[in-house]
């Protein structure tokens, strides 16, 4: 197969037929196979019957859906793990992303050799709500990965196969698939203008609550990628400097008792400084132990309760 469509979605009945007619007519003279998974991601409204009555029109229209709401990343990773196409693109299911860039997504991958292929919503028609805190967000992206893309949070992407199937995507790590990506290996990252279009149905989903959570998460990924297989280089090195610290101040007052016989060290602010480094660098030192004994442990972060599915093999 060629091309797999991953689209999560949450409480967007009025978007997905509309959605579906519109990702046939696109792909109706392009000569590739393709499937279309939709991910409900335990929608209130009448989306899974909307899923359900796409899928058994078009056997190449799937469906994923969750007993409850856990989030964009979980819907794009159990997606990910049903695609069988060759190339993956993500899409959102508001209308607001034009499937007619798929063929182009797709040739950049196949043709041009990238690993992933982003949008940029170059021209956007959302609030001042949203897009300054978008811009950013892609601002302080861009310093702490490296990776030189206009819009991380784009919905509409391409991936190679062997790129989704190998990294995890958790929590509301979806905004960093291309950190990810990087971190794992899959360094041919780049990106294409596409267009945007005005939300039709709905209201959005992005709150301030986002925002926030977005430049923690970063925070995260950022350490999880540097550190989660190594956490005590970090803790361990900032632990032994501590101490170390804390140990030069002990033997600075230890000098100044016994050869300059100076009896009222423990008066001195710094004889308390010198103990609490020696305590806190001990901490960060077991920290770094304790939390890389955990990170062998394996603990599968990837665990979701399907409720159904339709045009899948169970």
């Amino acid at each position: 197969m060629d091309i797999s469509i991953v689209i999560p979605l949450y409480n967007e009945e009025e978007s997905l037929k509309e959605l579906s007619d519109w990702i046939v007519a696109a792909l109706k003279n392009s000569g590739y196979s393709y499937e279309v998974i939709f991910v409900d991601d335990g929608s209130t409204d009448a989306s899974w019957k909307k899923v359900m009555e796409i899928s058994a029109s078009d056997s190449r229209f799937k469906g994923v859906k969750f007993r409850r709401n856990y989030g964009k990343s979980a819907g794009l990773n159990v997606g990910f793990a049903e695609a069988q196409g060759d190339v993956v693109i993500t899409m959102d299911a508001d209308l607001q992303d034009s499937p007619e860039e798929i063929p182009e997504l797709y040739k950049m991958i196949t043709e041009e050799g990238y690993d992933l292929v982003s949008g940029w919503k170059k021209k956007r028609y959302d609030p001042l709500t949203k897009t300054i805190p978008t811009k950013l967000f892609n601002w302080a992206t861009r310093r702490m990965s490296g990776i030189e893309l206009h819009d991380f949070n784009c919905g509409l992407k391409a991936y190679r196969k062997d790129l989704i199937k190998t990294i995890d995507v958790y929590g509301e790590m979806h905004r960093y698939i291309p950190v990810i990506s990087k971190w794992a290996g899959f360094r041919k990252i780049a990106e294409k203008e596409v267009q945007h279009q005005k939300r039709k149905y709905g209201t959005t989903k992005f709150g301030l609550e986002r925002f926030i959570n977005g430049f923690l998460d970063l925070l995260v990924i950022t350490f999880v990628s540097r550190f989660g297989k190594k956490p005590m280089h970090l803790f361990g090195t900032l632990g032994t400097l501590s101490f170390f610290g804390g140990f030069i101040i002990a033997v600075y007052l230890a000098v100044a008792k016994f050869a300059f016989h100076e009896y009222k060290m423990t008066e001195r602010p710094l004889f308390y400084f010198g103990l609490l480094a020696m305590v806190i660098g001990t901490q960060l030192f077991l920290t770094g132990f304790l939390a890389e004994m955990v990170s062998r442990s394996g603990a599968d972060k990837n665990h979701y309760l399907v409720e159904t599915k339709t045009g899948l093999v169970n």
